[in-house]
């Protein structure tokens, strides 16, 4: 049974959503934001992974762009740490440095 999301703030909906993606899998930031009844609000998904404290066990490297690409963010080795942590879990990149959707896209 899922948790009750009804009293959950945008930002912890956006955690709980995320800790169900399994490792090997991905979402794009819209693609949770529709998951969470608010598809125009990609960029607010963005800016919850960014605020997570260090050390969390959400796993926001699982998340990442409409294009199969990682976005880029502050500190510089966010996106180094977010490939490896990702290649770990078996996704392979292209030579532009995309995900296949197609294979590795979680379908909940």
């Amino acid at each position: 049974m899922s948790p009750d999301t009804s009293r959950l703030s945008f930002y912890e909906r956006v955690y709980a959503l995320v800790c169900q993606i399994p490792p090997g899998n991905v979402v794009t930031y819209g693609q949770v934001a529709a998951l969470l009844g608010a598809p125009r609000a990609a960029r607010a998904v963005g800016y919850a992974l960014r605020f997570l404290p260090a050390g969390t066990n959400v796993p926001w490297h699982r998340v990442i762009n409409h294009r199969g690409q990682i976005s880029l963010r502050t500190p510089i080795e966010s996106p180094l740490l977010q490939r490896l942590l990702l290649e770990e879990e078996g996704v392979a990149f292209d030579a532009e440095g995309r995900v296949d959707l197609s294979i590795y896209r979680w379908q909940r």
